[in-house]
């Protein structure tokens, strides 16, 4: 697997990603919510982030695009990995290279994605607050966490 700099010619693969991902994972949300925020990640989010892209050489659903990571300095804004991926170490290899590039991190995680906080608690990361709301204002309550010293 390789992780490179993501570019915004990636953006309509990692938003179709995306999609797949949040579908599959933030069952909390509504399809009407999915598309509001899914104009907010393309628009808004992507071109915040310092964008890192993990391939394989196995193509897939994305063209051998296996996840993607979004990071605000140390900080861990978005973290997505195709379905068909799950579980065969994408997000650790994300992280591991976020921790290469910045050593303590924090993320907040959706309180409603039960999978991706012990993905997170899994991989070593700590809770260190909560949110009834999300960084949009939107009642998806989040947990704060943070990795390292």
């Amino acid at each position: 697997m390789n992780i490179r700099k993501g570019t915004s010619s990636d953006y309509p693969l990692l938003i179709a990603l995306w999609r797949r991902a949040v579908e599959c994972t933030h069952t909390f949300l509504t399809a009407h919510d999915i598309q509001n925020i899914e104009q907010e990640v393309q628009h808004v989010c992507l071109p915040a982030v310092d964008l890192w892209v993990a391939e394989s050489s196995v193509d897939g659903p994305v063209s051998g695009i296996d996840g993607f990571m979004g990071l605000d300095g140390a900080k861990v804004e978005m973290l997505f990995v195709e379905p068909v991926r799950h579980g065969q170490g994408v997000g650790s290899r994300l992280l591991d290279h976020a921790r290469r590039l910045h050593g303590i991190l924090t993320l907040d995680v959706n309180a409603q994605n039960p999978q991706a906080h012990g993905f997170y608690r899994h991989y070593g990361f700590t809770e260190t607050g909560r949110s009834e709301v999300d960084s949009g204002g939107r009642p998806f309550p989040l947990i704060h966490m943070h990795f390292g010293e």
